[in-house]
């Protein structure tokens, strides 16, 4: 839910803990659309509902599970799911930049059935039968090491989503890691998460950069015309990437978000509105 003009969905995890999720791209027409940049909104405030279950579970009929653990490894930022800032709740958040020795505590929780298949922020579907997790400010996709505290259980998982937006939680286990660390049927234990890779740019001497993201359109015409416009206003370097039928106008890289929240706010004054940071 990363360098994409995003609709950010509000879910419920299992244990009705609100789950955060995935950041996908809005329906444009030629006009540029404008999705608020740092808020999400709660299910039951959205008209429709995409989910066929209204509470989230364990599945009724017994399904083998492998338990195998993803072998770490160094991929890309996730397309989706980076912003660099977003709030839920009330509460603003920020992805971090660096992975390095992380390390803590807290209360893990896990969702099941009602996502399963589901989109999750990093656009990757959930799969309540392979062993990942969500988590609200570990750059996605992040591989950690969780240790249930209660009973000495280590398993390691791939972060790919948002949650759990409870202030006590940390992360939200998929079904099978629940089931793995001892978390199942409890439904909650305590835990230390600790970041074993994280995605390119964010271990020991790496920098990610922050651009911001200007627009988003359904055609290459509109697109080149804020690119143009711009060029006028900023000194920093404008893009165009086609990506998913849509064509994102980006300036930057900056070094950090203070930097690019500057663009963004000069951009803003000048009469470009909805631009937001985001890591690449």
């Amino acid at each position: 839910m990363r360098n994409y003009f995003i609709l950010v969905v509000f879910l419920l995890s299992s244990c009705q803990s609100p789950h955060l999720p995935e950041m996908e791209h809005k329906k444009m027409s030629d006009k540029k659309a404008a999705p608020k940049r740092h808020s999400v909104y709660n299910r039951y405030t959205l008209k429709g509902n995409r989910y066929t279950q209204i509470n989230d579970g364990a599945p009724n009929k017994h399904k083998a599970i492998s338990f195998r653990e993803p072998v770490p490894v160094k991929e890309p930022l996730s397309r989706y799911g980076n912003p660099a800032e977003y709030r839920v709740g009330g509460i603003s958040y920020q992805i971090l930049t660096n992975t390095h020795r992380y390390k803590a505590r807290g209360v893990a929780s896990w969702y099941g059935t009602k996502f399963h298949n589901q989109r999750t922020s990093s656009g990757e579907p959930y799969d309540m039968y392979v062993m990942s997790a969500a988590h609200k400010t570990l750059p996605l996709p992040t591989y950690v090491k969780v240790t249930n505290l209660s009973n000495g259980k280590v398993a390691i998982v791939k972060v790919n989503d948002r949650g759990p937006f409870h202030t006590d939680r940390i992360i939200d286990l998929s079904y099978a890691a629940a089931i793995k660390l001892g978390v199942f049927p409890k439904g909650t234990a305590p835990v230390e998460v600790e970041a074993l890779i994280g995605p390119k740019g964010t271990g020991p001497g790496e920098k990610v950069h922050f651009y911001v993201q200007a627009g988003a359109f359904a055609t290459e015409i509109m697109a080149k015309q804020l690119k143009t416009k711009l060029t006028h206003l900023a000194k920093d370097p404008v893009q165009i990437e086609h990506y998913e039928n849509h064509f994102i106008v980006r300036v930057g890289p900056f070094a950090d978000k203070k930097t690019a929240d500057g663009i963004k706010l000069k951009l803003a004054h000048s009469g470009v509105k909805g631009a937001f940071s985001v890591l690449i």
